[in-house]
């Protein structure tokens, strides 16, 4: 699962997207750097809001990126849930690194090519 793009042109997504054998999911995170002691308020109202990961990252990148200046791009790979039940914070097979890379080749490649049709125009 992939989110938390910001800026990145979401044409750009669609193409990187179709470049791989996974499906990709886009929507809303929830950046906070304390998500373990979230309250159970906070997250039902997370859940009512369709957000689709819990993270503890990209709020840092993004206000890095704005600044300084820098544009941010944030590639959350889900490997857990709010480890609300036993044995919850399992992080995933090995291989879904692999899958996690291929995203963001695809996106660079995507990104890439647009910079060159931009430069030509």
């Amino acid at each position: 699962m992939i989110h938390g793009f910001g800026g990145f042109p979401p044409e750009l997504l669609q193409i990187a997207g179709r470049s791989l054998p996974e499906k990709v999911h886009r929507g809303s995170t929830w950046s906070t750097d304390a998500p373990y002691r979230e309250t159970e308020a906070a997250i039902a109202r997370a859940r009512e809001m369709g957000t689709l990961d819990v993270e503890m990252e990209a709020a840092a990148l993004y206000a890095f990126g704005t600044t300084s200046g820098n544009p941010i791009v944030c590639f959350a790979h889900e490997t857990n849930s709010m480890a609300q039940t036993e044995g919850d914070f399992e992080k995933g097979e090995a291989d879904v690194v692999a899958a996690t890379l291929a995203v963001v080749a695809a996106a660079a490649s995507a990104s890439r090519a647009e910079a060159e049709i931009f430069n030509k125009r």
